[in-house]
């Protein structure tokens, strides 16, 4: 009996899970409402293209050489923003985390500065920076700092503090604490700060790309909107949105992390 009942267990047809169904009905509602909107004639024929012509701006977009030069430019600007703000946003999350004086000193600055949009410091970047990929990668790095510090500094008020006992009774060194039981310990905190730093940080890459540049995917993006050429300007956004969201889960995945299971 036990082993027709696992027959049949393994018989049973597995139907796709229910998170996954939404998702997919998601998307193909929102590409029903373009196919829509554009051929409905609502609005002016080239500000939403057909799929069929955006599909076609895809192949080409991808089919060409320039936008991969491109695209290694805006990636490296972005992961060394990245790199930079998140080490220094790690660092001043740590502080801020184990001295309470430095918490109460500091950490309200962060909270108010945190939500500046943080394009009004593009100016000073290009006068430090200069207006090539410097100050691109410093607009990413001040972008990301911000979340990254604030999720570090929260995690490291949610440590048992048993841990802490255990590794001072070990009298483990400065470094040690931090190798061995802040940072583990603070593992799905700092995760989480480095994936909103990594969105925002694309977002200040790309912003400062759009204001002055002559190379990656923000200057191809305000070049195609100069020439209204919209069909190549959606293909980028779709190759960008696509791109941003595999980093960012692939983040989440190496992490442990885990948004929204579909099995």
């Amino acid at each position: 009996m036990a082993a027709t009942g696992r027959l049949s267990a393994r018989a049973a047809p597995r139907f796709p899970h229910p998170v996954l169904m939404v998702r997919v009905a998601i998307i193909l509602a929102v590409l029903v409402i373009w196919q829509g909107l554009a051929v409905s004639g609502w609005l002016y024929r080239d500000v939403v293209p057909r799929l069929e012509i955006i599909a076609e701006a895809l192949w080409k977009l991808l089919s060409t050489s320039e936008y991969y030069v491109n695209l290694w430019a805006t990636a490296s600007e972005v992961g060394m923003g990245l790199v930079i703000g998140g080490t220094l946003g790690l660092v001043a999350g740590l502080v801020l985390g184990a001295n309470r004086l430095m918490a109460r000193a500091f950490e309200a600055y962060l909270y108010y500065l945190g939500p500046t949009p943080k394009i009004i410091f593009f100016p000073v970047m290009i006068m430090w920076f200069g207006v090539g990929p410097g100050s691109k990668v410093a607009m990413g790095a001040i972008s990301c700092f911000f979340p990254i510090a604030l999720s570090t500094a929260a995690g490291m008020r949610q440590i048992d503090q048993v841990l802490i006992r255990v590794g001072r009774s070990f009298r483990c060194s400065t470094w040690q604490m931090v190798t061995k039981i802040y940072l583990p310990a603070m593992r799905h905190p700092i995760i989480n700060g480095v994936r909103l730093g990594l969105g925002v940080a694309i977002i200040g890459t790309l912003l400062a790309e759009l204001k002055l540049s002559n190379r990656g995917i923000g200057f191809l993006i305000i070049q195609a909107y100069s020439l209204f050429d919209m069909p190549r300007m959606y293909a980028m956004l779709i190759v960008l949105f696509v791109l941003a969201i595999g980093v960012n889960a692939l983040v989440g995945r190496l992490g442990g992390l885990h948004s929204i299971r579909t099995r």
